[in-house]
């Protein structure tokens, strides 16, 4: 149980730079809400769902994270501060790290998912804060989802999602974030700063051409739809 503990705590430190011990992690929100989390959970599969629900409320009351005790959650999860919704169908998979204000959150019944109204965070995921991530939908492998991005379609592994609503950017995680890196800033010594810019201008430069290219067959057309009126 302790060794269990002490990795979990040692996967928190990986991530962010900010705590100088583990007993300092021990004070995390996020840490609680986790912990209160399981003892719901397993409250909830033996069906006293009052139980499982007393425990989630004093869980939100204490941490200000609202995790819904039919949700399952796989290892070494980490909320990064507070103000988290996460809905009973949502499954979450090892290694995933939320930030603040984010929603796992549920669509209609009638959507033709039966049972499943939230979605499936799978390993490795980064979910920016203020995100909302809506639906029976599946986030793949080591993909990033943008600050306040609202996603509401599957994503690609290793795709980093931003927008409203959420879109791909053209370079993927995998090709220069290929470890976590903390707030998804790399920082080592190693990186260099203006590749990145370079690279971010290539892609700005990719989609504006796109979208030029798109207003111009947009023109043509529009054109052509007019000689043939006054035709």
């Amino acid at each position: 149980m302790f060794r269990r503990l002490k990795a979990y705590l040692d996967s928190i430190r990986a991530r962010d730079p900010a705590p100088r011990s583990r007993a300092e992690i021990l004070l995390y929100p996020g840490v609680w809400a986790v912990f209160y989390h399981r003892i719901a959970h397993r409250l909830f599969k033996r069906g006293w769902f009052f139980l499982a629900r007393a425990v989630n409320h004093w869980s939100r009351w204490m941490t200000a994270i609202d995790i819904h005790p039919g949700a399952t959650i796989g290892r070494n999860f980490f909320i990064d501060h507070g103000f988290v919704v996460i809905g009973e169908t949502a499954e979450i998979g090892d290694n995933v790290t939320i930030y603040q204000c984010v929603t796992l959150g549920g669509t209609s019944p009638d959507n033709g998912v039966v049972g499943k109204r939230h979605p499936t965070i799978l390993d490795g995921v980064i979910i920016g804060s203020g995100a909302q991530v809506l639906g029976p939908i599946t986030v793949g492998e080591r993909s990033r989802i943008g600050a306040n991005a609202v996603v509401t379609r599957d994503v690609p592994e290793g795709a980093v999602m931003v927008g409203i609503p959420a879109k791909p950017m053209l370079v993927e995680a995998a090709t220069w974030q290929k470890d976590f890196v903390p707030y998804g800033t790399p920082c080592s010594e190693t990186f260099d700063p203006a590749t990145q810019k370079l690279e971010i201008m290539r892609c700005e430069l990719e989609t504006l051409r796109k979208r030029l290219d798109t207003m111009i067959e947009s023109t043509e057309a529009a054109s052509k739809t007019g000689r043939r009126d006054r035709a």
